[in-house]
């Protein structure tokens, strides 16, 4: 009895476990059917990721071309106020840094000796002046005496000779008055020209002489003040042509090159070029009239040569190099990456001047340009926002 139920039991799991089998296969069947052999199933490639850039617009402006060369700036005058006379200095009349006009009395020496010699010399001329009187009146009357015989003609020539022997002293007396009054106003020093007068060097009480080589003090004129500043020499027929149109704008900048300074006229190209350097060296005048430029200061000279009008300009960085020669990266209204062969002129500041090859309206590629193939598709990204900075 137990072995007959056994086999029954083991003939319903057999019959179950075949089920199972046939359900498995069927299954596997359907799923290579459907999705194995057929072709319209098979696995697609991915799609090409688009590359972040950023872009610019071609556009039509004006842009201005310019030449910047590092220079100097240097006073209209610089003077050395120096004694022209011997003597003690009495008094100092100005204060350190002060705007002096021309005639300004600067200092004082003593005047007592310059004095007594004018004083003298004027005696003298009085003196020699009264003989003239007396001898030109025994002229008179030797001429009248020679006419009745009384007299020879001998005592009437040494009479005139006299005269005018006393009249040449009186004409070296009046040089001797002019001597001794221009050393008289020697001792009152003045400005020469208008200015600003620097630091004083000798301080009253001292003697000083008109051989010394330290100057009292020294006057700069700064209004007008010039630049003097080097150009590269490939330059020089630009700027002679700029200067034939007109003239030439020159502006000053500081040593870091952002603040403006000064606006001025470029005055003159010196008459060669230095071959040592291959520079030529420019003058500029500037007004000057707040002082902004100061004798002695390096700046910065932006030469103005001209400005082209309704041009295509560009980022530079748009501008590529390649083996054919100078292309841009232009996106298509369809946001792919095309390279397109341009020609372009002048560089001014952060633009390029594109001559031929791009459109009003382009857009260029200025920052990712690595990262693109010819019809590569392209993400357009806004450019970084300068100055921004990350939270700690």
């Amino acid at each position: 009895m137990i072995t007959g139920k056994t086999g029954a039991s083991r003939s319903r799991v057999a019959l179950v476990a075949t089920c199972l089998a046939i359900l498995a296969a069927g299954g596997a069947g359907y799923w290579y059917w459907t999705q194995g052999p057929n072709p319209a199933h098979a696995a697609r490639p991915a799609a090409r990721a688009a590359a972040p850039v950023n872009v610019a617009t071609a556009a039509r402006q004006d842009i201005p071309l310019y030449l910047t060369g590092l220079g100097t700036v240097q006073a209209s005058f610089t003077i050395a106020i120096h004694s022209q006379v011997d003597g003690k200095l009495q008094e100092v009349l100005f204060t350190e840094g002060q705007q002096v006009k021309k005639g300004d009395v600067l200092a004082r020496i003593d005047p007592r000796l310059f004095q007594a010699a004018l004083d003298q010399a004027k005696a003298k001329k009085a003196q020699d002046q009264a003989q003239l009187i007396s001898a030109q009146k025994d002229l008179a009357r030797s001429k009248t005496l020679v006419v009745q015989n009384i007299t020879s003609q001998q005592i009437v020539d040494q009479q005139q000779g006299k005269v005018d022997q006393l009249k040449a002293s009186v004409d070296a007396d009046e040089a001797a008055i002019q001597t001794a009054q221009t050393q008289l106003d020697y001792t009152t020093i003045a400005a020469p020209s208008d200015g600003r007068i620097g630091v004083r060097l000798v301080d009253p009480g001292n003697i000083v002489h008109a051989s010394d080589q330290g100057a009292l003090a020294t006057l700069v004129l700064t209004r007008p003040s010039a630049v003097l500043f080097t150009l590269p020499a490939r330059f020089l027929d630009d700027v002679r042509d700029a200067m034939a149109r007109g003239p030439v704008e020159v502006t000053a900048f500081d040593q870091d090159n952002r603040r403006s300074l000064a606006t001025g006229k470029l005055l003159l190209i010196d008459n060669q070029i230095d071959q040592a350097t291959s520079t030529i060296r420019l003058k500029a005048m500037f007004p000057n009239e707040d002082d902004r430029l100061w004798p002695g200061e390096f700046v910065n000279a932006r030469v103005l040569l001209e400005t082209k009008t309704g041009v295509v300009a560009i980022p530079s960085p748009a501008v590529q190099r390649g083996p054919q020669g100078l292309f841009a990266w232009v996106v298509s209204p369809s946001n792919t990456a095309v390279p397109r062969p341009i020609e372009v002129g002048p560089t001014a500041g952060d633009l390029t001047i594109v001559t031929s090859g791009l459109n009003v309206g382009d857009r260029v590629v200025t920052d990712g340009q690595y990262k693109l193939q010819r019809d590569a598709p392209v993400a357009v990204s806004a450019p970084p926002v300068a100055g921004a900075g990350r939270n700690s």
